[in-house]
């Protein structure tokens, strides 16, 4: 068999996006049609690369640089990079080098200046992105082992979360999973809350349909906990579980129980969810804006020692007409590491 083919699926075509990604050995929410319809804001594009038996999928969002004809590419919010039907280390060297040539024509004729995507931990992309662009190392993120024993599970869990956790249930804080709409409002009411007292970026307000609409979907499982004490909700987190892997998506605590951090409670029953499930991880993520050292990363750190690097690929596809916009936003490459730095 000799097969060479690269395309693209638009987003209006769920039934092949779908049909694609659902033969790739791995892939999470983030790479799913129905996720990319949730983001709306920018059009989704699917780019497919088959090479005899092998083949690669890679979704991007294609924004418009305002008042130039020039575009670039970036990944949706979460875990995204490339996906594929065999291990990436397996895959032929004549594969990579055929989705090079073909991914950087595409660029070229549909004047894209340049490419960034968020990388998924669990995967292994050091073979994929050898020769093209930079992938750059954020920071680590958290994830819990559930091939392991409960007994080595447990043994992982910091000890003052181990306590906090008896604490919790002593005091009649309980962990529900929910849907209800009333309940899907409250945890909204908690989000918000939580968002104003950080001054979240714009990016994490979404409106109350995306809450809605994401945790009632008929295409991949989202489970809502809430933790509750003498009937009133303290804290919510919203999970997704694609294939063996459970992700810890969005998640909130009113400000008045902070303090009893009743997320442990809800984190240690997702876990029990988890295996329950049969699931391999649930993964917990990093720290706030790509921290190792912040308290959100100090929290979650308290439930395992299993590590995973976050990175992120950075791609400049057309360097001069990237520099000229740099140059016409008048901003210095000496003081500013945001990529695309035309974009800060």
């Amino acid at each position: 068999m000799n097969v060479k083919n690269f395309y693209t699926i638009e987003i209006s075509d769920k039934q092949e996006w779908e049909r694609v990604i659902k033969n790739c050995i791995f892939y999470d929410i983030y790479h799913t049609y129905f996720y990319h319809s949730l983001e709306s804001s920018f059009p989704s594009v699917l780019f497919v690369s088959e090479f005899n038996d092998e083949m690669i999928a890679f979704p991007f969002k294609v924004r418009n640089i305002e008042d130039t004809g020039y575009f670039d590419l970036t990944s949706v919010y979460g875990y995204c990079g490339p996906i594929a039907n065999k291990k990436f280390n397996i895959l032929s060297k004549e594969h990579f080098t055929f989705f090079h040539q073909e991914f950087s024509n595409f660029c070229n004729k549909n004047h894209v200046v340049s490419v960034f995507s968020r990388l998924h931990p669990v995967c292994d992309y050091s073979t994929f992105f050898s020769d093209l662009g930079e992938v750059a190392a954020i920071n680590k993120t958290v994830v819990i082992n559930l091939d392991q024993s409960l007994e080595s599970q447990i043994k992982q869990y910091r000890k003052s979360t181990k306590y906090e956790i008896r604490y919790l249930r002593e005091r009649n804080f309980t962990i529900i999973e929910t849907k209800s709409p009333s309940n899907i409002d409250n945890f909204i009411e908690m989000y918000y809350k939580t968002m104003e007292k950080v001054r979240a970026f714009d990016r994490y307000y979404y409106d109350r349909d995306y809450f809605h609409g994401f945790l009632n979907n008929d295409d991949y499982e989202v489970i809502l906990l809430m933790a509750e004490q003498n009937g009133k909700f303290t804290a919510g987190a919203i999970f997704t579980i694609v294939g063996n892997v459970m992700q810890y998506h969005l998640a909130t605590t009113a400000e008045d129980s902070i303090k009893d951090a009743p997320m442990k409670l809800i984190l240690d029953e997702a876990r029990i969810i988890a295996m329950k499930k049969n699931l391999q991880f649930l993964h917990l993520g990093g720290g706030f804006a790509g921290r190792d050292d912040d308290n959100l990363y100090l929290f979650k750190s308290g439930f395992s020692k299993n590590r995973l690097q976050f990175s992120v690929w950075k791609h400049i596809t057309n360097i001069e007409q990237y520099n000229k916009l740099v140059a016409y936003m008048n901003i210095w490459r000496t003081v500013n590491n945001f990529f695309p730095l035309y974009r800060n």
